[in-house]
C-alpha cells in the first residue's frame, strides 16, 4: 500500500463535507475527486480537487467514501462495481452487506454534522470501522487513525444500537431544545435564560453516569409540581411530552 492514499467522496451533504475539510489537513491523505449529482453542492472544493456530477468521469482510487443517504446506497454502489478499490458507507444504520462492490465496508464517524459549523475536531469523533476482509479491516483503522484517537471495530448490530443511542442523547435532546424555546417565547422570555443549564447538564454527564445526574421534580416524585406543569401546558404536543418522559422518570427511579 502507498504511503499517500487517494480518496474519493460521494456526496455533497455534511458529513462529505466535513469528511473533505478533514482528508485536505493530512499532507499523506489525497482528495482525489468529488462526486455529486448537483455540482453547486461541492463547487467550493473545486480549486482543491476534481469535481464531478458525471459517473463515467470516476477515477479508481485507494478508497471510496459513500457519504449519501442512507435509501440511496445501495443501488449507487452497484454504479461502482466496476472497481477494484475498497468502498465504504458512512451509514449507522446500514449494513455493511448492502454494497454491491467487491471489496466493502463501513467507515461510520459517529458525530452530528453540519455544513454551517465550519470547524469540526475530529480527534475525539469515534469512528466505527467494519471491512469484508482482513486486510481492508487493517486498512480503514489505519486511515480512520489519520482522523481520530478513537477507531473502533464495531458490526452492524453495534452501530445500529450507537445510531439509536445517538438519536435519543442528541436529536431528541434537540428537539426538546427546541420545545423549551416556544415556551419560553410564548412566555416573552428568551432562550438564553436555560443555555447555562444545558451547559451544566452537558458537562456533568462527562463525569457521573446519566442516571445520577438526574434532577427535577420527576426523579423527586413531586406529583403535584408534574400537575401544575401539565396544566400550565395548552400545548397538545408538548403536555404529551411532558407527561410520557414524566412516567419514564417515574419508572426508572420509583424503587430508589
Amino acid at each position: 500500500m502507498a504511503d499517500n492514499f487517494e480518496i474519493s467522496i460521494f456526496g455533497g451533504g455534511n458529513v462529505a463535507t466535513h469528511l473533505a475539510q478533514e482528508i485536505l489537513k493530512h499532507p499523506e491523505l489525497k482528495l482525489k475527486q468529488m462526486y455529486n449529482r448537483h455540482l453547486t453542492a461541492i463547487q467550493g472544493f473545486g480549486n482543491k480537487t476534481h469535481i464531478t456530477d458525471d459517473l463515467t468521469q470516476i477515477l479508481p482510487a485507494d478508497l471510496f467514501i459513500l457519504a449519501i443517504t442512507d435509501d440511496a446506497i445501495e443501488d449507487f454502489s452497484e454504479k461502482l462495481a466496476k472497481f477494484d478499490n475498497l468502498t465504504v458507507h458512512t451509514a449507522g444504520s446500514v449494513p455493511m452487506n448492502v454494497l454491491k462492490t467487491k471489496r466493502k465496508g463501513v467507515f461510520y464517524p459517529f458525530q452530528s454534522f453540519s455544513k454551517n459549523k465550519k470547524q469540526i475536531n475530529f480527534q475525539n469523533i469515534p469512528i466505527l470501522i467494519e471491512a469484508a476482509q482482513p486486510k481492508d479491516l487493517k486498512f480503514l483503522k489505519k486511515i480512520g487513525e489519520k482522523f481520530s484517537n478513537n477507531v473502533i471495530e464495531a458490526d452492524s448490530t453495534q452501530r445500529k444500537a450507537l445510531h439509536i443511542a445517538g438519536v435519543f442523547a442528541a436529536n431528541f435532546v434537540n428537539h426538546l431544545y427546541l420545545q423549551a424555546s416556544k415556551i419560553l417565547k410564548n412566555n416573552n422570555l428568551p432562550f438564553d435564560l436555560v443555555k447555562p443549564l444545558i451547559l451544566e447538564v452537558a458537562q456533568k454527564v462527562q463525569k457521573i453516569p446519566p442516571k445520577k445526574a438526574q434532577t427535577g421534580p420527576a426523579v423527586r416524585g413531586d406529583i403535584k409540581v408534574v400537575n401544575e406543569h401539565l396544566t400550565f401546558l395548552k400545548d397538545e404536543n408538548q403536555n404529551k411530552i411532558y407527561k410520557l418522559l414524566t412516567q419514564s422518570i417515574f419508572k426508572e427511579y420509583k424503587n430508589e
